[in-house]
């Protein structure tokens, strides 16, 4: 049995992990005066709005093409549940998640939960990337998650200066 599941859906909860990724990072940023800090993290959060504008518009583009293109079909051998994936994606679990920044944490604490975000979000992103076609913005997805992979990068080389 095959399980179909909205690609609006999808694209929204991609969304909503870019905007939450956005509020972390500006809150991060908030945090610290060191302009180095405060401009990677500044970045960063910019970074992931114009990745939120980009699911935006496959969504956008989705809804010009014909119904087809709207449903992802999977295989009989696995089962996407869009919402459980999301949670493996820190960013996409919570309203804010910025609020777990309290201002206590040191920059490598702050530094260390960004990378495992950001990893999260990356195991999202190849899992959907599996169930997106060409047409509907594979290339885009494949991009991001190259975008985020950078942003780990970025994170990593962070922690060597603390």
């Amino acid at each position: 049995m095959a399980v179909e599941f909205n690609a609006f859906e999808v694209f929204e909860i991609a969304e909503k992990i870019e905007r939450n990724g956005a509020k972390f990072y500006r809150r991060a940023a908030e945090l610290f005066d060191e302009s180095r800090v405060h401009n990677m993290f500044t970045k960063l959060a910019e970074w992931e709005l114009a990745h939120e504008q980009v699911f935006a518009n496959m969504r956008k583009e989705l809804s010009e093409q014909g119904p087809e293109m709207r449903t992802f079909e999977t295989g009989s051998d696995v089962i996407f549940d869009a919402q459980s994936m999301a949670g493996l994606a820190v960013f996409g679990n919570r309203i804010n998640p910025a609020v777990e920044l309290t201002g206590k944490e040191s920059i490598k604490d702050i530094l260390k939960c960004a990378i495992e975000k950001e990893k999260d979000t990356i195991v999202f992103y190849t899992g959907l990337k599996d169930f997106v076609s060409a047409g509907a913005g594979k290339d885009k997805i494949t991009d991001i998650i190259k975008e985020e992979m950078h942003h780990v990068r970025i994170l990593n080389e962070s922690l060597q200066w603390q």
